[in-house]
């Protein structure tokens, strides 16, 4: 049983493995990781397409939570992974990075070393890339991205992607065969973090290989109640198992790679946030941090649907042939089981004079319908077509209601309250709606499947997202990193007010990145461990 370590890292999840990884390639750190969730050796986590089980509410592998969308639009649920690994465990397996002008705003931000030349270096020591090396892309690391095997999803599939790509560019939309590696943005086929038909999530990639080593300790299933200080000072965690409450003890720092949820819940918990709101709980207030939890972002998902006459993947993953592709996917690691979330992906402008592309869109050869127990695969062929506003200026919030862990906090997304956000979402929209409309689709498109849901107007737009708009799993911002005395964190990840207490995962990114924030998660993860590292020295 451990009873101290040097660096505790709490959450195994994108930023946490990396870490882990990195501060224990010291022989002389003790490292202990401890994760809530169970081990990944789910074969559902292995097989991407068994993100249709595990994205479910109640799923072990996930936290759940029901959060207020803002604005009087209701709520919906949001789920996270809670599994080692973390989202990373159970997410769509999308590669992406992020532009070069994010990383620079953040550094206009104050955020210095996290720079697109800061982080760059991070991304290519991370990738093992199908697509081979370039000044800006990478080969020989631990975690191997390979593009969409659309030959291996049939002729009709084949087809259909290329005459949407195909569409895409006749709209306009540059296409492009490395979207990561495009400066202006540009359209294209997935990038993916999936070799072999199995997931490389940070676990697979870098906790797994680095958990041989004596001085790295991984506890799953155990929960983490609170940081303990002594004064101003991190001294430890209090943690949950099945043996009951205990202590641990931690020698130099405790790090929170938790999540965008559940981190500020943590720090909160422990009594670094709002001091009223801490007092009115009952909770010791070790540091007031007003900012604790606040800046919220989370980019918000439209998806229109489509009947097409062929080419879908529907059928694929429903009846005899689910349990043929299942079988298939188990001898040979092939066919549509071992798939991303969706084919195509584009970082688009939808309006004259933007300097960078501001949406995200995706296609995928499926189509859902509400079921009474959730979403659930059309029986006739369908198509998908998606995204969200990249840089969302709308903030949210999230703070606790109770000092008992085991209530979940209260979350507000405020989607759509920021004007630039409903311009970019209604540009999306309209974008989508051309590329649809072009010839070239006219003979694969039977009907939308959203009539009842008119997107004529601006207004109509507004109201079908918010009616139908969802999150995209992506929350970020709720420890902000900055060299401001308000931020949270400093630019070294490390929590101001108090000692031996860092903050790593999305929750310190100070605004959303573009894209999907898996990727920029783990490169975080290396880039405060490298610090750590030259601290040490």
């Amino acid at each position: 049983m451990t009873d101290s370590a040097d660096f505790i890292i709490v959450g195994a999840g994108s930023s946490g493995c990396v870490l882990a990884a990195e501060l224990s390639s010291n022989p002389a750190n003790n490292v202990l990781v401890i994760e809530s969730g169970p081990m990944d050796s789910s074969f559902l986590i292995a097989m991407p397409r068994g993100i249709g089980k595990l994205l479910a509410p109640g799923n072990p592998h996930v936290w759940t939570y029901q959060i207020d969308k803002g604005g009087n639009l209701g709520v919906e649920t949001w789920l996270k992974g809670r599994a080692v690994g973390g989202s990373s465990s159970i997410n769509g397996m999308v590669y992406s990075r992020g532009f070069a002008y994010n990383y620079d705003h953040w550094a206009e931000l104050g955020c210095d070393g996290w720079s697109w030349a800061d982080m760059l270096p991070h991304f290519m020591a991370h990738e093992d890339h199908e697509f081979g090396a370039s000044p800006v892309r990478g080969v020989g690391g631990p975690l191997k991205i390979t593009g969409h095997p659309i030959d291996d999803a049939g002729d009709d599939a084949r087809e259909l992607c290329e005459t949407f790509l195909n569409a895409a560019q006749q709209c306009g939309f540059a296409r492009v065969d490395d979207t990561n590696s495009a400066v202006d943005g540009g359209i294209g086929y997935q990038p993916r973090n999936i070799h072999g038909g199995k997931r490389q999530s940070a676990a697979k990639a870098f906790l797994h290989p680095a958990m041989s080593r004596p001085n790295l300790i991984v506890m799953h299933s155990t929960d983490v109640l609170r940081v303990v200080f002594e004064g101003k000072k991190a001294v430890g965690v209090e943690i949950r198992a099945g043996s009951g409450k205990r202590i641990i003890r931690c020698n130099r720092e405790v790090i929170l790679s938790a999540g965008a949820v559940q981190s500020p819940k943590l720090l909160q918990l422990s009594g670094v946030g709002p001091a009223e709101r801490l007092q009115n709980l009952g909770i010791p207030v070790v540091h007031d941090q007003p900012q604790v939890g606040q800046n919220l972002r989370e980019h918000y998902y439209l998806s229109l649907r489509y009947r097409v006459k062929k080419g879908s993947l529907n059928g694929e993953f429903q009846g005899p042939k689910l349990l043929w592709n299942v079988l298939r996917y188990l001898l040979s690691s092939k066919g549509p089981m071992g798939n991303a979330a969706q084919e195509i992906i584009g970082y688009i402008k939808t309006r004259d004079g933007l300097a960078h592309p501001d949406c995200q869109l995706g296609a995928g050869l499926y189509s859902l319908q509400n079921g009474p127990k959730g979403p659930v695969l059309d029986t006739e062929q369908g198509l998908t077509v998606g995204g969200y506003h990249m840089h969302p200026r709308s903030q949210g919030e999230l703070y606790i209601t109770s000092a008992d862990p085991a209530v979940q906090p209260y979350i507000k997304a405020n989607y759509l309250q920021d004007p630039e956000d409903q311009a970019a979402s209604i540009g999306l929209v309209r974008a989508i709606q051309r590329v649809l409309k072009q010839p070239l689709l006219a003979d694969w498109i039977v009907k939308e499947l959203d009539a009842d849901m008119p997107m004529e107007t601006d207004e109509q737009i507004l109201a079908a997202y918010h009616a139908h708009g969802s999150t995209a799993y992506h929350v970020s911002g709720t420890c902000r990193m900055g060299s401001d005395p308000d931020s949270v964190v400093d630019t070294q990840a490390r929590v101001r007010g108090v000692d031996g207490l860092r903050v790593v995962d999305t929750s310190i990114f100070p605004e959303l990145i573009a894209g999907n924030t898996n990727a920029p998660a783990m490169a975080a993860g290396r880039n405060v461990g490298k610090m750590m590292l030259a601290e040490q020295r």
